[in-house]
């Protein structure tokens, strides 16, 4: 089988999970799989870099530089030699080396006072370049023939957007004569979260990255299967922290985790996703700690089982911005202009909603964005496309994916109605014309409920409905 494996950051964070992780591997190098590893900057590290970077615009001194550079070699040095004693003193050099390369970036950085989005990128790139000679030392530590190529090293092509890059389709014939002789002989371990430009400019693929990074990988080698390894059994019902009752999923289909996705489940975002399901790839989502359970497969399909509803999410951190006005009644273009504008100072739309008066537009947006979004949207009122625009923090997002519900009659009504019952009030309601969807807005303390009434409406704790 050809089989690309993805380790995120939980799952390589210190010599017992790397072992673990290497554990993993050996087993299915043994029963003669072609693999190829993606793996993540061990957890921490990234935030750690990005606040690093930040600061070098501001600070008094590069103090935070000697910080960061004591902590990653203590961490990535003292790993190598627990899980890779005999290649130590070979890769040390290498961590080593590339550790200076960021200390002096870093310090170029301070000195100029600027962090350009490119240099961002490069300085972020560093937690995973340097822990995949760690983990790839320690899989020929353990006899398995193996070498490190960065994202761009392995043919990953990217758009020019730094910090949120997409791949490129001509990517794809470079990442399969690339690897695909390498897999005969050996397992590349790949750093995620990495690529780069048609002129080799690092560039980094945004949230999610590493996963984006496998199925990229996976749909260019045409692999059998993707393993996204983590620290979860699969993806599941909803937060277990809002309902201790949640189970995982078995199957569940890519549609359904991408509307997972856009409204904040902790799964794969729909963008790594994508190049998997035009392949129509199957990709399980397992647990590095727990490795015998099954976990969950994401693949083609429909998968509808005797339940109408899959899984419940939730996204608190959400504001609705309200545009209204008699002026936009019978007025085209308002729509385009509100949009236009919004898109200009990268604000993300998460769910609509403009009634048939065409009186008034609602936009449900990440809360850390609002002020932005009104100050991008005054020169609109100025102007009067509309009277009035008015902003509620004191609300949340809630979705019920499944599709099952496409075509079938009275789902929406059944979850209302519960709603009604838990005399929760509905503020704000969207579907998608793909009806895998119904999401809405209610107050922010009734959102923790909300979930909970709905998840035992759908009876979603059982594994038969």
């Amino acid at each position: 089988m050809k089989l690309i494996m993805k380790f995120g950051g939980t799952s390589v964070q210190n010599a017992e999970s790397v072992r673990r992780a290497v554990d993993i591997v050996y087993d299915r190098y043994s029963r003669h799989d072609r693999l190829a590893i993606v793996i993540s900057a061990r957890r921490g590290v990234t935030d750690r870099l990005i606040t690093c970077a930040e600061a070098m615009v501001t600070s008094r001194d590069a103090a935070e530089v000697t910080d960061l550079v004591e902590y990653l070699t203590e961490g990535h040095l003292s790993t190598l030699k627990e899980v890779a004693p005999d290649f130590s003193p070979e890769v040390s050099g290498i961590i080593t080396r590339r550790i200076e390369n960021l200390r002096d970036f870093l310090y170029a950085v301070y000195h100029l006072r600027e962090l350009t989005v490119r240099s961002r990128d490069y300085i972020i790139s560093f937690g995973e370049r340097l822990n995949a000679p760690i983990i790839s030392a320690a899989l020929r530590q353990r006899g398995i023939p193996s070498m490190v190529l960065d994202g761009c090293e392995a043919g990953i092509l990217t758009t020019e957007n730094h910090g949120d890059a997409i791949a490129l389709p001509a990517g794809e014939a470079r990442i399969k004569s690339r690897l695909e002789p390498v897999i005969d002989h050996s397992v590349p371990v790949i750093t995620g979260f990495m690529g780069c430009t048609e002129k080799g400019v690092v560039t980094t693929l945004g949230r999610s990255g590493s996963d984006y990074s496998a199925t990229i990988i996976g749909a260019a080698l045409d692999a059998d299967e993707i393993w996204i390894w983590t620290d979860v059994d699969g993806i599941m019902t909803t937060d277990p922290r809002l309902v201790p009752e949640a189970r995982v999923i078995p199957r569940i289909s890519y549609i359904e985790v991408m509307e997972l996705s856009y409204f904040g489940a902790k799964v794969m975002h729909s963008r790594s996703i994508e190049p998997a399901m035009q392949k129509g790839i199957p990709v399980w989502v397992k647990n590095t700690f727990n490795p015998s359970y099954p976990g969950t497969v994401i693949e083609g399909g429909e998968q509808k089982d005797s339940r109408v509803v899959k899984a419940i999410t939730y996204i608190d951190k959400v504001a609705a911005i309200t545009i209204a006005g008699a002026q936009m009644v019978g007025r085209p273009g308002v729509a385009r202009h509100i949009f236009t504008l919004l898109a200009e100072h990268q604000i993300n739309v998460m769910m609509i909603s403009q009634g048939s008066s065409e009186a008034n537009i609602t936009l449900i947006i990440e809360a850390n964005q609002v002020r932005t979004a009104m100050e991008a949207l005054l020169p609109l009122k100025e102007r009067c496309v509309f009277r009035d625009i008015t902003a509620n923090e004191d609300v949340c997002a809630v979705a019920v994916v499944g599709s099952g519900m496409a075509g079938m009659a009275g789902t929406a009504g059944r979850t209302f109605s519960a709603l009604g019952k838990a005399g929760i009030n509905v503020m704000m309601i969207s579907q998608g014309s793909s009806e895998v969807n119904i999401s809405f807005v209610v107050r922010q303390q009734d959102g923790p409920r909300a979930v909970k009434v709905l998840h035992d409406e759908f009876n979603l704790m059982n594994e038969e409905a």
